[in-house]
């Protein structure tokens, strides 16, 4: 039977965090800076909890058990 392999693509977009959240980036962080306000720029360089409805298939994903 193969092994099972996480998805290194979503790997690399999310982190977990020392008691098992998960963590993403937000968008529009890097495009268009210029025209952003310096507060702007500040809050989408800051991460941002998973949403609820996402954490079940964010996990499967990764290989996460459940937390």
């Amino acid at each position: 039977m193969p092994k099972i392999r996480t998805n290194k693509t979503a790997a690399k977009r999310f982190k977990v965090t020392g008691s098992g959240r998960l963590r993403r980036r937000k968008a529009r962080a890097t495009h268009l800076r210029r025209k952003k306000s310096k507060r702007a720029k500040r809050e989408l360089a800051q991460d941002v909890p998973v949403s609820d409805a996402d954490q079940k298939r964010i996990r499967r994903i990764l290989q996460l058990g459940k937390r």
